[in-house]
């Protein structure tokens, strides 16, 4: 029963005797003079490679216990020293902030104050995210950077912000801030501060049954929605799970949770078309992957989810929820699931053939310190990936630099190898540390 870049190309366009590979990209790419990255940016022609998979994976098994895992702590799932790591990383002297100037002591002493981790496990409650939320790493909005006049820190780097956390997610409360401006929270892979504005909570009778109802994954990105009465919610967003109440021939009514005035959770319906989500997992078929990675391909890079947008790992992670495959929140973290293979003792060589011999396109990752990619196959024998990156490493008379990308992007090993100032030693072929393989 239902229960409820900008790409600055520094005066270079391609020149008139392009590579090999760009007189063999299909004739359904039209090749512009901006088009750099070397590889044809429609996921059908990877996806020709995918063989069809008829059986379902070990690692889809329960997703939903996953999902919902924070509704069902006892207790506070980690130490009180191990959550204060930001407090000890990051410094006066060694920090900016949002004016770029450099952030005084005194911050940092409010931020001890705010944090009240006196009160740490007061409350440990149940609540749910009413509204997109950011995680902080401390009660603030102000941004942590490192040197700004250092190529790749700066904008949009903000160390401050941990990840973020769509509509309507399972959260347990720790405590509130000395303010109660703002609470610290776990989601089901981060942790941080948010604004107690920004969720409401939910007794156990209601997350048990949340738990329980048929979950509506979300496969569309940005779409409104609204209430009986057409007040708007929020936008959907892949990666999102909604409890199903009802459904007909081309709708699924499902609950969404909103706030009262005076902060009790708001129980509403909320109808939305079937286009927008699907009724439990997804099967891992070529369309499905096509729409998935299409839908989370209109954000843009931002790091730990600023502005609503993504990074490589939280990309990734929102990519497989609708197939049921639960990934961690950071780079490291995935690509410890599966499979793993270590490439740290291969040159580059060896290392680009063995991924060729052995990954499977769409279920196999790629890893080096600070960024994960996904192995989709070939394309004119080159290794060809999928993933979220801020840019290009490149050094001119000793000084780095970089060339802006901030999106996903289909590209090989070798991104940028055409540029005049590539940096061959940070190529991410050569940074390339690991692979998994997701469904082994």
């Amino acid at each position: 029963m239902y229960i409820f870049v900008l790409f600055f190309i520094f005066g270079c366009a391609l020149k008139e005797n392009a590579p090999e590979l760009l007189e063999e990209m299909s004739e359904k790419e039209e090749i512009k003079e901006q088009d750099y990255l070397l590889m044809p940016q429609d996921v059908t022609l990877y996806l020709a490679q995918l063989k069809q998979v008829e059986e379902s994976f070990p690692i889809q098994k329960n997703h939903t216990e996953k999902y919902f895992s924070v509704w069902n702590y006892k207790r506070v799932p980690k130490n009180l020293e191990s959550i204060q790591w930001p407090y000890r990383t990051y410094k006066a002297g060694e920090t900016y902030g949002d004016n770029l100037k450099p952030l005084q002591q005194s911050f940092f002493d409010t931020m001890t104050q705010q944090s009240a981790f006196e009160n740490y496990a007061s409350l440990s409650r149940n609540a749910i995210t009413i509204q997109y939320v950011n995680l902080r790493l401390f009660p603030s909005e102000r941004a942590v950077l490192k040197d700004p006049s250092i190529a790749g820190e700066g904008f949009p780097f903000d160390y401050a912000q941990n990840s973020s956390v769509a509509p309507n997610k399972p959260l347990f409360v720790s405590h509130y801030s000395k303010d109660k401006e703002w609470a610290f929270v776990f989601s089901s892979f981060a942790s941080g501060w948010i604004k107690t504005k920004e969720f409401v909570f939910l007794d156990p009778q209601y997350t048990q049954q949340i738990q329980e109802a048929e979950q509506i994954y979300i496969i569309k990105e940005g779409e409104a929605l609204y209430d009986e009465e057409n007040n708007f919610l929020f936008r959907s967003r892949v990666g999102m799970l909604l409890p199903l109440i009802h459904e007909d021939a081309k709708h699924y009514t499902v609950l969404a949770v909103g706030r009262y005035k005076e902060g009790k959770a708001l129980f509403v319906r909320s109808k939305i078309e079937k286009e927008i989500g699907h009724k439990d997992i997804l099967s891992f078929s070529k369309e499905n992957l096509q729409n998935v990675i299409q839908e989370v391909s209109k954000t843009s890079y931002g790091w730990g989810g600023l502005f609503e947008q993504r990074d490589c790992s939280s990309m990734l992670r929102d990519i497989f929820t609708p197939f049921g495959i639960w990934l961690p929140r950071n780079s490291f973290e995935q690509s410890k699931v599966g499979e793993v293979i270590s490439l740290e003792e291969f040159d580059d060589s060896t290392k680009l053939e063995y991924i060729k011999e052995h990954a499977i396109a769409f279920q196999t990752l790629l890893y080096k310190k600070g960024h994960i990619v996904l192995y989709v196959g070939t394309y004119n024998n080159e290794v060809v990936v999928f993933h979220n990156t801020w840019g290009i490493k490149t050094l001119k008379d000793g000084q780095d630099g970089r060339v802006i990308i901030g999106e996903s992007i289909f590209s090989s090993l070798r991104l940028g190898k055409e540029l005049t100032y590539y940096d061959e030693d940070a190529a991410l072929l050569k940074s390339i540390k690991s692979m998994n393989i997701l469904t082994r």
